[in-house]
């Protein structure tokens, strides 16, 4: 089993890897299901999967200030820009996230444009539901009226860090709005997690799912929003009062093992580990800014020594789910997933592993 240094060595590897790779089963959808119509070779490598690693690299970069991964996100960002970036949607939005962290240090005219462009089309094009959130638009679906937990780490968190880089008020008012309109229909009053999805359509929570990597969406994304943005007192609170008690809930359903199960509150789903990873980060994450107690320390550790267990030499994770879509009717449907191999799984573990070996923890 790889140490955690190891690991984090061979995840870098893997993921530079995973940037370069066709997805023939993603590209082979994306002919008949691309919403947009669009050059789909653009999408092969600017996708949310990718963006999740991109965001890992980029506050990994943040740790260490190593140039030659400064060097190396410089140069995907410049060869993605020159050949034409994809069609917008809530999922190709995601690697504007490491976009905008980058963009600080190397405020390139282009990633400035790129990243006003892509933030106007949020804030007056993206569509909307009802009540003004974020529609889930993907590359190839609709999702008419649909919220989903995804949304927040996926459009939510690039459009404050671009609020917060541009000194742009309106992002940033823009993506807590977003997160007050999410928590609203998605966080569950009585658990403390967060149902996948919301129909504004049918005034529903669909199965009712308490996803886990749905949840580790907010579990990521709650701190790092608390991190970067000068909230209100009133906002503030909020924030906090939706990250401590998922957070309680969380604690309470882990599996001796450190792993989260696939529906959180189902034991006999499988124990999956990009959730895993995603939950272990955030709360790791959420107890060094200060945000949980001393207790959450213990919890966001526990699943280390199984996480390493399954990350091979070439930074490839074991135990993943499958590409998730919202399971409208059963809660089945998630426990029927297939486990495989996934880019996202090594996303997710590097952003873990890269928090355990550099956050001083």
């Amino acid at each position: 089993m790889l140490d955690p240094t190891q690991a984090l060595d061979a995840l870098i590897a893997g993921f530079a890897d995973v940037l370069m790779e066709k997805d023939e089963h993603f590209l082979k959808n994306m002919q008949t299901n691309n919403l947009a119509g669009d050059n789909i070779s653009r999408y092969q490598f600017w996708e949310w999967p990718q963006g999740i690693g991109l965001f890992a690299l980029a506050l990994l970069w943040q740790h260490t200030n190593d140039s030659a991964m400064l060097e190396f996100l410089v140069s995907f960002y410049d060869q993605r820009i020159s050949e034409g970036l994809p069609a917008k949607n809530i999922n190709t939005m995601a690697p504007l996230l490491a976009l905008s962290i980058i963009a600080a240090e190397v405020p390139k005219s282009e990633y400035l444009s790129a990243l006003r462009e892509w933030a106007e089309w949020a804030m007056k094009e993206l569509p909307r539901t009802s009540e003004g959130g974020f529609q889930h638009i993907t590359s190839d679906t609709v999702n008419e009226g649909e919220l989903w937990d995804d949304t927040l780490l996926m459009a939510v968190c690039p459009l404050a860090s671009i609020g917060v880089l541009l000194d742009e008020p309106t992002y940033i008012e823009e993506a807590i709005a977003q997160v007050r309109i999410h928590a609203a229909h998605l966080a569950d009053s009585k658990t403390g997690l967060w149902f996948h999805g919301y129909s504004s359509l049918e005034h529903s929570n669909f199965s009712e799912a308490l996803w886990g990597r749905g949840n580790c969406w907010i579990t990521i994304a709650l701190p790092y929003l608390m991190e970067i943005v000068d909230l209100t007192a009133e906002d503030r609170a909020l924030f906090s009062s939706l990250l401590i008690n998922q957070a309680k809930a969380l604690q309470a359903l882990q599996h001796e093992s450190g792993m989260w199960h696939t529906l959180l509150d189902d034991p006999t789903s499988y124990l999956e580990a990009s959730a895993t990873c995603g939950i272990a980060y955030g709360l790791l994450k959420a107890r060094g800014l200060g945000l949980l107690d001393e207790s959450f320390h213990e919890t966001a550790l526990k699943p280390l020594e199984k996480i390493l267990s399954l990350i091979d030499e070439k930074g490839t994770v074991s135990q993943v789910s499958y590409g998730t879509p919202m399971g409208r009717i059963s809660k089945e449907f998630y426990k029927e997933i297939p486990l495989v191999k996934m880019p996202y799984g090594t996303a997710l573990a590097l952003l873990y592993i890269s928090e355990v070996v550099h956050a001083a923890v």
